[in-house]
């Protein structure tokens, strides 16, 4: 019976690794088709060293990986579409170790001002958790945008100046699935893994969130 029940977990692990190898042959197809639709370069591999960007989404975890890489210009703005990928690890009392993965699709694009780190993302356990251990987030006029977002800013005016009425409005009504985090002149936008054929609404989201940033942000912060 034993050696039964290990062939047919076999059979399904090979099943499940040929499904996983040809299912990421086909989102790289078309993703790649995609990027020829709009405009954009494409490669599998990462040649711009993504990793080595500021932001906190690409440090988290115990391995983590850019694949499938789009750019160029997009609506008259200069772009980087991702995959992007991390695990975290974790052992079990009889020393098994495990990896959890997360997936995420990613835009990367600059803004017209030098800006404190700030980061956008949806309230949920975690962050109610930080902020109960003294990491508070910016609190706003909106109560429902309080509830429903989590901002973390350097600075409390940065904060307010980028996060008006107008751009509280779009993100109440726009937002959802999406977080966001500025750091000097770079912006990044990121949500969980989607189709091939949704990345175009990830690219609107990103230029849409960078176009509404307030004017006076450059000013109150110009690049020098």
């Amino acid at each position: 019976m034993f050696p039964l029940i290990f062939g047919l977990f076999a059979v399904v692990a090979i099943g499940l690794a040929i499904y996983s190898y040809y299912a990421k042959l086909q989102r790289q197809r078309e993703l790649g088709s995609i990027a020829a639709g709009q405009g954009l370069d494409f490669s599998v591999s990462d040649p711009f060293g993504t990793m080595g960007e500021p932001f906190s989404l690409l440090e988290r975890g115990d391995g983590r990986g850019v694949e499938n890489v789009m750019w160029g210009t997009w609506h008259g703005c200069d772009v980087r579409a991702f995959d992007y990928w991390y695990y975290d690890e974790s052992t079990d009392s009889n020393g098994n170790t495990s990896k959890t993965y997360r997936r995420f699709d990613c835009v990367l694009t600059s803004v017209d001002a030098l800006c404190p780190r700030l980061t956008i993302e949806h309230e949920n356990a975690l962050t109610r958790l930080a902020d109960a251990l003294s990491f508070h987030d910016i609190d706003f006029e909106s109560e429902e945008f309080n509830r429903r977002f989590n901002v973390k800013a350097s600075d409390r005016r940065f904060a307010t100046a980028l996060c008006d009425a107008r751009m509280m409005e779009w993100l109440m009504e726009h937002g959802d699935g999406y977080s966001f985090e500025v750091v000097s002149d770079r912006l990044l936008v990121w949500c969980g893994r989607v189709d091939p054929a949704r990345m175009v609404h990830v690219l609107g989201t990103a230029s849409t969130f960078r176009q509404r940033i307030p004017a006076v942000v450059s000013s109150m912060y110009p690049k020098r």
